[in-house]
């Protein structure tokens, strides 16, 4: 009985890290909630796309507003995307492997 219960735990678990974004096309696209990063005293949310898990690329999007209305906003300079994965990174070295 115990571990039917860690298992259903570790379910929840994962399901709590799961959220769903609609694309420019308006489909619903499934990420898992990574982390939120802060640079230069602005936050960023990391995503990994669940249907492209395996490639493990994330995506990377600026928070704006407030906790009650908040946006995700994609990142154009390519300068700012590569300064918040670095801190993501460090952040989290220990609990993943990152590709040089």
């Amino acid at each position: 009985m115990d571990d039917e219960n860690n298992v259903l735990d570790e379910e929840f678990d994962e399901l709590d890290n799961r959220i769903v974004l609609n694309d420019e096309d308006g489909n619903e696209v499934e990420f898992e909630f990574l982390d939120v990063v802060a640079v230069d005293d602005k936050e960023y949310v990391i995503l990994l796309p669940v249907e492209e898990a395996e490639k493990g690329e994330v995506v990377i999007f600026r928070i704006e507003g407030d906790v009650d209305d908040e946006s995700y906003i994609s990142l154009d300079n390519e300068e700012e995307a590569d300064k918040v994965f670095q801190a993501f990174k460090e952040k989290t070295k220990d609990e993943f492997d990152f590709a040089d």
